[in-house]
């Protein structure tokens, strides 16, 4: 039990070491040289460790915004973190959680090899995300305990992430022109909805990456300088709405403008960290995989995270994200006011921006820029209504911490695993 829990948490709930251990295997089982074997799975570690340091850096930026609004518009609710639920579910049901996941990913590998669904999700932290959201539905919906809700679960999880990522990755190849990566991450649902009716809206030539611009605006052709730009004046507009007395709580010392532009363009070098890690997974699995879908998966495509479908449309990402979160500030509100919800979800700057962004990209390779922005709307609605809906199911003991998990996929997961146990169980 402990060495399984170690290995779950220590090893595949480190997508690092991860995505290390398969780039590792793959390149053995294609017998390559001593030092290409170390060179290529060091790498592979470092690429996904210098994304992780643009994202834990982006996360870190943006997180002021969330404090601010909440204090100035005067509403407590629930903040949706899935790094917060994941430490609160892990001490609550840690022990069968890590159990559950280590039994989905051993599914996952044989669904992959014995089906046409050849999907490996290698995205380590939300495959234990995952995990820890169907072993809260089962646990609390069903009298199973033991190896008989570690089965179930894996089962469960096993099937669902080859699945999910199948779901979208015909627009996967279209994005990445056939670069032979796969999606796996908390959004494939709302993605796959976005890329499916921007067909209907817009025209894939109309792409965000065309945008003319004024000669004056050029350099917003650069992601460093657009999205850096773009948001200072997110940071400027939500310091002046917070007031002084509240914004001071995170400016300290420092102006309120200064602030503003010295938080933005910190989001811009996070982006670049973040896209730097990126190009260096993707030259780096790519080949190593090529071992394990040949030789274990036949013809199996690693799923990796969000970020690997940055690069290839900016512009889209940043447009989603701009449309999703305002609309998510609309949705609270209505949540607090006339809807009357329960629980009610505070818009969290990163949910909005790592979930609308992507479901913008897959959006816009089908509809171009309609199709980006009925993407980015329909992501906004999910990702506010489903945790919304979800919240009620977890319990008291993760409701009370006050926070939940943050995107669309595990809102529609947990709605369906829960009422299904309940209906089924009668509980």
């Amino acid at each position: 039990m402990n060495i399984i829990s170690y290995i779950a948490t220590q090893i595949l709930g480190e997508p690092a070491i991860l995505l290390g251990a398969i780039a590792l295997v793959g390149l053995l089982v294609q017998k390559k040289d001593f030092s290409d074997i170390i060179g290529g799975t060091m790498k592979t570690i470092i690429g996904f460790m210098i994304l992780g340091l643009g994202a834990g850096h982006i996360v870190g930026i943006l997180s002021p915004i969330g404090g601010m609004l909440e204090a100035s518009l005067g509403i407590t609710g629930i903040v949706p973190n899935d790094e917060a639920i994941a430490s609160v579910a892990l001490l609550e049901y840690g022990a069968s959680g890590a159990l559950v996941m280590v039994t989905g990913f051993c599914v996952n590998v044989i669904v992959a090899r014995l089906t046409k669904f050849k999907y490996i999700y290698v995205t380590g932290h939300h495959l234990l995300y995952i995990a820890l959201l169907v072993t809260v539905m089962l646990e609390l919906y069903t009298p199973l305990s033991g190896m008989a809700l570690v089965l179930l679960g894996g089962l469960i999880v096993g099937i669902y992430c080859p699945l999910i990522i199948a779901l979208v990755q015909p627009y996967m190849d279209k994005i990445t022109n056939n670069a032979g990566i796969a999606y796996a991450h908390s959004t494939n649902i709302g993605c796959f909805i976005g890329a499916f009716l921007g067909k209907f809206v817009g025209d894939p030539e109309d792409s965000t990456e065309k945008i003319k611009l004024p000669k004056w605006a050029m350099f917003f052709r650069d992601t460093t300088l657009a999205t850096g730009s773009t948001m200072v004046i997110v940071f400027i507009v939500v310091a002046f709405i917070a007031g002084g007395d509240i914004a001071s709580n995170y400016t300290g010392t420092q102006d309120r403008i200064m602030w503003s532009i010295m938080q933005g363009l910190q989001f811009g070098a996070g982006i670049t960290v973040l896209l730097a890690g990126v190009r260096m997974i993707i030259a780096e699995i790519v080949p190593a995989f090529k071992g394990i879908s040949e030789k274990i998966v036949p013809d199996a495509k690693p799923g990796l995270d969000c970020p690997v479908v940055m690069p290839y449309a900016p512009n889209a990402w940043l447009l989603g994200f701009l449309i999703s979160f305002p609309l998510g500030l609309v949705f609270t509100l209505l949540m607090a006011g006339p809807l009357a919800f329960k629980y009610v979800v505070i818009a969290g700057v990163v949910p909005h921006f790592f979930a609308s962004g992507p479901a913008a990209v897959f959006g816009n390779v089908t509809g171009g820029k309609r199709g980006a922005i009925l993407s980015a709307i329909i992501s906004s609605v999910m990702i506010s209504f489903t945790i919304a809906l979800l919240i009620p199911l977890t319990g008291e003991v993760l409701i009370s911490s006050g926070t939940s998990w943050g995107e669309m996929d595990y809102g529609i997961l947990g709605l369906i695993v829960g009422y299904l146990s309940k209906a089924i169980t009668g509980m």
